[in-house]
């Protein structure tokens, strides 16, 4: 009877070193599955600010080669990037601006060439704004300001002149700033815009640029865009530069849209012109 009970004592001891070890080998398995969850984190993480620090050379390579297109592939340590530059709107007859436009935001919508395309002859300029489904009669509706830069040939030598205009699709507000009211919608290169008007150009010859001011949108950027009525294609609006960055399994995009560069804002309520000035 005694040594039944020695052996039953045996084993249930031999049980509970069972069960510790179990215990400890489930830490250990917990520990170390952490330690290899973490370096993977850890290097995942700096293979990704690697991609990312690539792809940013690649848009300063690009930027500092200048404007022309082409693609251009670089292995930087053990990183690498690839980036790509193109013409914007050159030779066509729409243009979407690629960054949406704040409240007191301004952009240039250049008429004549920068660089080697063709200038803009166009006799109407359409220009819409607005993401569609955007309130014609809320306080944060989108209105916009157009400064025109033209030039005459009536003196010598020719005179730079200023056509101004202001739009704003919200009827009540028109009567306190005297904006002039604006059309429906429109869509320009598969995008729909919910506010639009039309410029004539007939009477302003030589049109230089245009600045394009957002105002009373104060909640979200609003989009713009403009359309040649009759067919007529814009200039090179600048470049957009995409680069694409790798490091190991990790890959990181940057794309950077870089305008001609900008008369400055000022220069909308001053004299200018791109010859001389004579009194």
């Amino acid at each position: 009877m005694r040594k039944s009970i020695r052996l039953r004592s045996g084993g249930q001891a031999l049980v509970l070193v069972l069960l510790a070890l179990a215990v400890v080998l489930t830490i250990v398995l917990f520990i170390l599955s952490r330690s290899i969850t973490d370096i993977s984190i850890s290097s995942a993480g700096s293979s990704a600010v690697m991609a990312f620090s690539a792809a940013e050379a690649g848009v300063e390579q690009a930027l500092v080669i200048g404007t022309g297109t082409g693609t251009n592939s670089i292995l930087v340590g053990s990183a690498s990037y690839t980036s790509s530059v193109t013409n914007v709107a050159s030779g066509a007859t729409s243009f979407v601006y690629p960054v949406d436009l704040n409240s007191g935001d301004s952009m240039t919508l250049w008429l004549k060439s920068q660089d080697s395309s063709s200038d803009f002859t166009g006799s109407t300029l359409k220009i819409c704004w607005g993401k569609s489904g955007t309130s014609s009669n809320s306080s944060v509706t989108p209105a916009i300001e157009t400064v025109l830069f033209y030039e005459t040939s009536a003196g010598s030598p020719s005179t730079a002149r200023i056509y101004r205009a202001a739009f704003d699709p919200n009827a009540a507000r028109i009567v306190s700033n005297s904006f002039t009211a604006v059309g429906g919608t429109c869509t320009v290169g598969g995008q729909s815009f919910q506010f639009s008007t039309t410029l004539d150009l007939t009477s302003l010859p030589n049109p230089q640029f245009v600045f394009i001011r957002m105002f009373y949108n104060t909640d979200t950027g609003q989009p713009v865009a403009f359309d040649s009525t009759d067919t007529h294609v814009f200039p090179s609006q600048g470049i957009l530069v995409d680069s694409s960055g790798t490091a190991a399994q990790s890959v990181r995009k940057v794309e950077v849209f870089q305008g001609w560069p900008e008369i400055p804002a000022p220069f909308q309520f001053a004299i200018y012109s791109s010859t001389g000035l004579t009194k």
